[in-house]
């Protein structure tokens, strides 16, 4: 068993609801309401999926820990959620992506060559969790809402650095590792307990 992960009786727990929320109806809705030209409603959704994103884990701490499948949905949770905002926010607003091409360019990277890579090696979507991570999908989050709403897209590259940096990581990780495991925490972590 991975260490931190406990096993759970029950596959539908709260926390992945909250993830299969994210899944099976913001990630539609998002690719819907931008197929759709429907702005607001594509914000909406991209803040629901994003709230989702924050509170899933928390709440699979709270309840009692983590699971091997939870760590599954999650990522193909975000995978989805990435390409529809990805989409969505090239349809919506190809003005601010034409300006910011270099950032959106980096931030699609960040997210798709971690994938990529632990697709090649694992053949699986990996599941790490790190900190690093999380910091940069939350500073995405903040720079994109920002940018959307203000039209400023300068947040996004501060936050496409960060996105890169934690690539980067994911990467590593998946170099290091012999199979794979969810919820690493970060390559500190994973270098200190192989010691």
């Amino acid at each position: 068993m991975t260490r931190g992960v406990h096993r759970h009786p029950r596959r539908w727990t709260a926390a992945n609801c909250l993830t299969l929320f994210r899944l099976a109806l913001a990630a539609p809705a998002m690719v819907l309401a931008a197929l759709a030209g429907w702005r607001d409603v594509f914000l909406v959704m991209l803040a629901a999926a994003f709230l989702s994103d924050f509170i899933d884990g928390t709440v699979a701490r709270w309840s009692g820990g983590t699971t091997p499948f939870g760590a599954w949905l999650d990522s193909w949770a975000d995978g989805a959620a990435y390409c529809a905002i990805a989409l969505g926010v090239a349809l919506l607003w190809p003005r601010l992506v034409a300006q910011e091409w270099l950032a959106f360019g980096a931030l699609v990277a960040s997210f798709s060559l971690p994938a990529a890579v632990g697709w090649l090696r694992f053949r699986c979507l990996t599941a790490y969790h790190t900190w690093a991570t999380k910091a940069a999908v939350a500073t995405t989050a903040a720079a994109l809402l920002t940018a959307l709403f203000t039209g400023r897209g300068w947040p996004l590259r501060i936050a496409a650095g960060l996105a890169l940096l934690a690539a980067l990581e994911e990467i590593l990780i998946t170099l290091l590792l012999s199979r794979p495991r969810s919820n690493v925490g970060g390559l500190w972590r994973l270098r200190r307990g192989a010691r």
